[in-house]
């Protein structure tokens, strides 16, 4: 089990307690703008990625772990690596905490840090990014006080409540390598 440890937070993997949590975060409309969603998933299909969540990222392509309060195991929030690309070393990151109460609480950040460092130390991955809807001011900051760049716009990227909206790249390249 990977376990991050941050100073007020946690990550850990994916567990099938974990399931409930999943399944709320992936059938919140209001959510599914920031993950590209666009059906509700069951139970059972969660049930599944669950059962398949010890896969590593080599053979998934994707490494998503629970972030969690120090004190407790129940996840708040998700952070992600996806289309990982062992060829070029680069992934996509992205982070999603459920409850707007745990929100602006340095949640996020500590997540953040917590899973560039393993990025770029574990996985030796060259680079990062991340795909930000522009009006969404608190991912913005979030990212670029890690240094991500904005290095693209991509124009009506995505069609949101039958409105075509902008979506912006970031990207971090690790200078250490």
């Amino acid at each position: 089990m990977i376990t991050l440890q941050g100073k007020n937070i946690y990550l850990r993997a994916l567990e099938p307690e974990d399931l409930e949590f999943i399944f709320a975060i992936e059938n919140d409309e209001s959510m599914w703008e920031f993950s590209n969603t666009q059906t509700p998933y069951s139970r059972y299909l969660i049930r599944q990625y669950l059962e398949n969540a010890h896969q590593d990222i080599y053979e998934a392509k994707q490494l998503r772990l629970a972030i969690c309060n120090n004190n407790d195991f129940k996840a708040i929030g998700l952070i992600d690596l996806f289309e990982y690309d062992p060829r070029n070393n680069r992934a996509g990151i992205g982070i999603i905490i459920k409850d707007s109460g745990n929100r602006n609480q340095g949640i996020g950040s500590q997540a953040l840090e917590l899973l560039i460092n393993y990025s770029f130390k574990q996985l030796n991955l060259h680079q990062l990014f991340a795909n930000i809807n522009p009006e969404n001011e608190a991912s913005i900051s979030l990212f670029t006080n890690f240094g991500f760049e904005k290095i693209g716009l991509k124009k009506q990227w995505n069609l949101i409540g039958g409105v075509y909206k902008d979506e912006t790249l970031f990207q971090l390249i690790n200078h250490q390598l």
